[in-house]
């Protein structure tokens, strides 16, 4: 009886303790980001001064402005090359070099981000000696995190059309569809919770990468990451917070939008089909 008993009571502890050490720094630093005190450590009562002292800071809105547009940019790039990607060593199981090409996508999800770093680092340094191009700067940031990016969704594409349905795309090619028309109306939409999940992982990895962006950008881009990891060295200031606790609300939103958006696909595509509605009895022809 003793041992019934506690069983329930450790697992709920075990459980409250680990959502504690998961998320207790998280609220501590929404709290301190309201404190007046210039001191992060010391409550010196509630305030929205760093918030005001933040929207002033010129270097944070620069480097915020710069790692929004890398983010979305390498987001959306990635998402086309991990598509493509996916659906190549997904559809396509027999092709010239497939091995090569799938050690190649799977390679950078386990190199380090140092080796990755200089690694593309010394292809655009020596690109830029041969052909002038790209210089270091937002676009390189951009394309080197459009590349392990694009690693990331072309797994989730591919796991997500090992579980589809090819029978839908085989009805449809059959009522006559064209194979375009199949696969911007049928296959996309299907998958469509790997695409959003996809971006949504591409873009935050951009977001929050300082190692990769490090290494490969020049003096004319300064991402948000790097503004940050400057200024902590110096010690932390409540702006800091201020500014974690704005982007967390921003992820917050995003992800219940797209949570929303998928959940919405899905009760649509489980709801049964609507019957015909029948003609008026005017219309009806006469037995």
């Amino acid at each position: 009886m003793i041992q019934t008993r506690a069983g329930p009571c450790f697992r709920i502890g075990a459980l409250a303790l680990g959502f504690a050490f998961l998320y207790a720094p998280i609220v501590l630093l929404v709290l301190y980001s309201f404190n007046g005190s210039r001191l992060v450590t010391v409550w010196g009562g509630f305030s929205t001064r760093w918030y005001g002292e933040l929207l002033n800071n010129e270097a944070f809105r620069a480097a915020t402005v710069t790692s929004l547009e890398v983010a979305a940019t390498a987001a959306t790039l990635s998402l086309i090359l991990g598509t493509f990607a996916g659906f190549s060593l997904s559809r396509f199981t027999r092709f010239p070099g497939r091995r090569v090409f799938g050690f190649a996508l799977l390679a950078p999800l386990v190199v380090p981000e140092v080796i990755l770093g200089l690694s593309l680092l010394l292809l655009f340094v020596t690109s830029e000696s041969w052909i002038g191009w790209p210089s270091r700067g937002i676009v390189t940031i951009t394309t080197a995190h459009a590349t392990f990016g694009a690693c990331f969704i072309s797994v989730l594409v591919r796991a997500q059309l090992a579980g589809f349905d090819r029978s839908l795309e085989e009805a449809a090619l059959d009522l006559g569809a064209h194979p375009w028309t199949v696969l911007t109306r049928v296959t996309l939409p299907g998958i469509s919770p790997a695409l959003v999940s996809g971006w949504l992982l591409a873009f935050t990895l951009s977001l929050d990468d300082l190692v990769i962006a490090s290494f490969v950008t020049g003096p004319s881009a300064t991402t948000l990451p790097m503004a940050v990891f400057s200024s902590v060295r110096l010690g932390v200031s409540p702006e800091v917070n201020a500014l974690a606790t704005l982007f967390l609300a921003v992820v917050f939103v995003l992800v219940a939008l797209a949570g929303w958006l998928m959940g919405r696909e899905e009760r649509r595509r489980r709801a049964p089909a609507s019957p015909l509605p029948l003609p008026p009895p005017h219309a009806r022809p006469c037995p």
